[in-house]
């Protein structure tokens, strides 16, 4: 059986093992179906029904909820290798629109494709709902840093955390990671002024923690940022789907 070149996806899946090859062609052909996508058009558009999920095969994406005045709040910030709009394929309306940040490449998933690769293989379903699970509990994170962090510590700890999702998807490590996002962006995210957003970057680069420029998060002291953001990756779940018996159990 030939394995197709990893994709984000699957290395995010596979990043703790688990996954047979048999899993991992599989997971490759979740991905058949591929669509792209410009800035500024929407994969998925909140308030819509019966939409597809997709896999975003590359690119940035960042999940938001648009409210009554045009106001936006950006939720999260997809990368590769993450699911969009999982929720759709169980609620009849969706909650949040998905906007590329930069050109991107999705893969559709339908329901029944979902259903099809979970039939095949228990392997894979525990896995997809491991990431649905810590995707959950990386916006839990944000609404504790919009609610407890000062600014510099939210912007720390969620860069760091992007860096531990981006190492996950094979992308990114403790050195730092290219990053599409504006100022715009993470002032959206974090519940920030774009003004505040850049004071808060240059104290972090004066203080010899972070250089954010031209695209690219370089980190000049990790234990650093780690002690300022009290940054503790275990939400993140290293551990992966292959320890939770208990969730193999139940698919």
């Amino acid at each position: 059986m030939e394995v197709p070149a990893a994709s984000a996806f699957s290395r995010k899946l596979g990043a703790a093992g688990g996954l047979t090859e048999a899993d991992r062609v599989l997971v490759e052909r979740l991905q058949h179906r591929r669509r792209s996508f410009a800035i500024g058009r929407d994969l998925v558009h909140q308030g819509r029904t019966n939409q597809s999920a997709f896999i975003l095969v590359t690119g940035w994406v960042c999940s938001y909820k648009l409210q009554n005045d045009g106001s936006r709040q950006i939720v999260d910030v997809r990368i590769p290798g993450d699911v969009l709009g999982l929720r759709n394929l169980v609620l009849r309306t969706c909650d949040l629109g998905q906007e590329p940040i930069t050109p991107c490449e999705a893969a559709e998933v339908q329901g029944a494709d979902l259903a099809d690769a979970f039939a095949q293989s228990p392997r894979v379903a525990a896995a997809v709902l491991w990431a649905a699970a810590r995707d959950e509990a990386v916006v839990s994170e944000h609404l504790v840093g919009l609610g407890r962090r000062d600014a510099a510590a939210r912007m720390a700890h969620f860069l760091l955390e992007l860096g531990v999702r981006l190492g996950f998807a094979g992308i990114g490590d403790a050195k730092g990671y290219d990053c599409p996002l504006t100022q715009y962006h993470l002032a959206d995210a974090l519940g920030l002024s774009a003004i505040h957003v850049n004071r808060t970057l240059r104290m972090l680069r004066e203080q010899g923690l972070l250089v954010f420029r031209d695209g690219a998060v370089s980190f000049q002291d990790y234990q650093g940022l780690i002690s300022l953001a009290g940054f503790d990756p275990a939400y993140l779940d290293h551990r992966g789907p292959e320890r939770h018996a208990s969730l193999r159990d139940v698919v």
